[in-house]
């Protein structure tokens, strides 16, 4: 069975300057992020979207139909 991978990374850089008469003054900074997912088998790896709203990533993992399909009844004790 092959395990199917989702990797989220993000690169981050900013510099920010302030001059004035007497000096000059500059900062750097640079951030990275990667975290990785093991899909599980009923996930539809065409079917993922992904949307960035108000700094807040949300990421939608469609099922094959297969998996729609499938049904089970549970018993309550």
């Amino acid at each position: 069975m092959k395990k199917t991978m989702l990797s989220i990374s993000v690169e981050r850089s900013s510099e920010d300057g302030v001059q004035e008469r007497n000096y000059n003054k500059r900062e750097f900074s640079y951030s990275s992020f990667v975290r990785s997912f093991t899909l599980p088998d009923a996930a539809d790896a065409n079917g993922i979207e992904a949307k960035y709203v108000d700094g807040v990533l949300c990421v939608d993992i469609a099922k094959r139909e297969e998996a729609k399909m499938q049904s089970r009844q549970i018993e309550i004790k």
